[in-house]
């Protein structure tokens, strides 16, 4: 897997790595700041969580264009250090007012032009690095490693995000309960509006937070949202030490990756026979077929990025807000690096070319799977709480552990010369994304309106295995896709135009984002089942369409 790779790529993906984690440590609490500071209401964090995610996906569009004239090292840089002025000018605490909220607004346009710069151009240098002869052959093994490094950033991200909640919480005296914030703004806003069920509820969790006088909660309101909210400041502040993590790996491994910063002009001007130019004809047949692979990935995006919003309302609104068993270990960072490890061992023993390899492989392995054992006898009789933000572990954690599992796969189908293409694979993912939101719609059978809830109704939270299995099953579709489609954009993208085509597939991904949307606006009297099912219906229309141009796909990657 990691064998015969070249250097650049193991430097480039620890720089992004560095820089995901810090992303995904903000992305995971973003929605929770926006209703607990600033008390929006699901349509409208909708809309600038959408918003945001558009800008993130759409500015590489940008920063391609840029890169193609002034190159792509300058681009990543540049970008580094401007989503740095972003992420600490999001850290900063500021009122809940107008200009606090300018403030935010401001600090978000930096973050997202900052990663236009850095993200599509740093992928396309990875790219670059397997116009190699040598490395050809591995070009979709990279990107599917490459993808993995992301992820393993994602994947301590909602921890670190936990703990700083918990930590300034409890620093003041509070713990953490995702149905206080909404209803502390209700109160607020004016206590004789509340329903009597939304009142009792909210002070029957005041008394749990220690308040002995429920008569006026004013005080209790404004000082659980100012603590609450002043703690997502300060795990926003983590994406600033992620960031001079991630330009210190990025500048000091760059002799590794330094002959892939360059552009077609570049090696045009370089060496004049280096470089076959495509034809007219070539040229169209390529861009034509990126094109309809960008109008797929679109509904794609628009399903996968719910984890973020309207999965995360799910998660804080009707699962289960303990876990106590099997459930609670996975809800501990650990135990999934135990499990990675395990995974990763056992490979090693199958990949290893001498007897020592396998001893050690094995070894590692076992003293993984004895840890996880360990911590099991530790946590028979324990129940953890349960955050929202922790279940956006689960998609990284999936990817980490079947990236290797989804690599052999496809291997295996190679050697026979029966491996699916690229676009082929986008479209199974399409329909693998389908089955996953077929789970939420089975899990959401007879539970109340989100408007019910916010009336006060009574009703049993579902296990969080429904999440679980749910993010289990948008990880498989995931790897189907996503770094198969970057993979499949480096490949037929024409030379001159790399970095464009690398920026329109984040701008059809900044559409999806944008659409993410629409799900968040109709969370309120629509039936849980019914918004599933809109997600599922467009994953399979989707699917259906990409098989219906498949031979035109596959014909511009001959």
């Amino acid at each position: 897997m990691f064998k015969g790779q070249p250097k650049g790529l193991f430097a480039l993906a620890l720089a992004n790595t560095g820089e995901r984690f810090g992303y995904y440590t903000m992305l995971a609490i973003f929605t929770l700041f926006l209703q607990a500071k600033f008390g929006f209401s699901e349509a409208i964090t909708s809309n600038i969580f959408a918003g945001f995610l558009a800008a993130v996906y759409f500015l590489p569009l940008l920063g391609g264009v840029l890169a193609d004239k002034f190159g792509y090292g300058k681009m990543v840089t540049t970008g580094i250090i401007v989503m740095f002025a972003g992420y600490a000018a999001l850290a900063i605490p500021t009122g809940d007012g107008i200009m606090g909220i300018a403030a935010m607004v401001g600090a978000l346009l930096l973050i997202a032009l900052g990663t236009g710069l850095f993200k599509g151009n740093l992928q396309v240098m990875v790219g670059n690095l397997y116009d190699d002869p040598k490395y050809s052959a591995k070009r979709d093994s990279a990107f599917s490693l490459f993808y993995m490094a992301i992820n393993i950033g994602a994947l301590f991200a909602p921890t670190a995000a936990s703990k700083i909640t918990d930590y300034f919480m409890g620093k003041n005296g509070l713990t953490y309960n995702g149905d206080i914030p909404a209803l502390a703004h209700q109160y607020l806003n004016g206590a004789s509006s509340m329903t009597p069920e939304a009142l009792s509820k909210f002070q029957s969790l005041a008394q749990a937070q220690g308040v002995t006088d429920t008569a006026d909660l004013s005080g209790f309101a404004t000082n659980y949202i100012d603590v609450l909210a002043g703690s997502y400041h300060w795990g926003f502040s983590v994406a600033c030490i992620s960031l001079i993590v991630s330009m210190l790996i990025y500048l000091g491994f760059k002799s590794t990756f330094k002959h892939a910063d360059v552009t077609a002009k570049q090696v045009a001007s370089a060496d004049k026979g280096a470089g076959q130019e495509l034809t007219p004809e070539q040229t169209k047949s390529r861009i034509t077929a990126l094109l309809l692979v960008f109008a797929v990935v679109i509904f794609f995006w628009m399903a996968f990025h719910q984890n973020g919003l309207t999965l995360t309302f799910f998660a804080r609104d009707y699962t289960a807000q303990t876990a106590t068993g099997i459930t609670s270990m996975a809800f501990d960072v650990v135990n999934l690096v135990f499990i990675i490890i395990a995974v990763y061992g056992l490979f090693s023993v199958f990949q290893s070319e001498t007897g020592k390899g396998k001893a050690v492989s094995g070894a590692v392995t076992a003293l993984a799977l004895g840890g996880l054992v360990w911590k099991y006898t530790l946590a028979a009789d324990t129940t953890v709480n349960v955050l929202p933000q922790m279940f956006q572990q689960f998609n990284p954690f999936f990817v980490v552990a079947l990236t290797p599992v989804s690599m052999a796969v496809f291997g295996a189908l190679a050697k026979k010369g029966k491996e699916p293409s690229a676009p082929r694979k986008i479209g199974i993912g399409m329909i693998i994304a389908a089955l996953g939101f077929t789970i939420m719609a089975l899990g959401s059978m007879g539970l109340p309106t989100p408007d019910a809830v916010k009336a006060g109704a009574e009703y049993a939270r579902v296990s969080s295995n429904v999440l679980i299995s749910t993010y289990l099953v948008l990880t498989f579709a995931e790897l189907f896709l996503s770094p198969m489609g970057i993979s499949f954009v480096s490949k037929v993208a024409p030379p001159k135009y790399k970095g464009a085509m690398m920026g329109c597939w984040f701008a059809a991904t900044a559409v999806g984002n944008y659409l993410v949307s629409i799900i968040g606006m109709l969370w309120g009297g629509i039936q849980l089942w019914i918004l599933w099912g809109i997600l599922i219906a467009l994953c399979l229309v989707s699917a259906l369409f990409i098989f219906s141009i498949m031979k035109k796909l596959e014909n511009a990657t001959k």
